[in-house]
């Protein structure tokens, strides 16, 4: 069935084109990504620092199941 809808099907060599398709969108995006990632480090580091050498220790979840 897939066969017969490409028969017809000719592959086409797409020429980029800057007004068309945007010239530095694609950089601004990897900038803010970067950027995103950078500040998620830092907020990760901070968050660290602040908790120090805690442990939490959380009690078991009880079923009911169990007597």
């Amino acid at each position: 069935m897939s066969a017969d809808l490409y028969k017809d099907y000719v592959p086409q060599m797409l020429i980029y084109d800057p007004q068309i398709d945007g010239s530095y969108e694609h950089k601004v995006r990897d900038e803010h990504l970067d950027a995103k990632e950078k500040l998620l480090k830092k907020i990760r580091k901070a968050k660290a620092a602040a908790k120090g050498n805690k442990t939490t220790f959380r009690q078991p979840i009880r079923t009911e199941n169990e007597k």
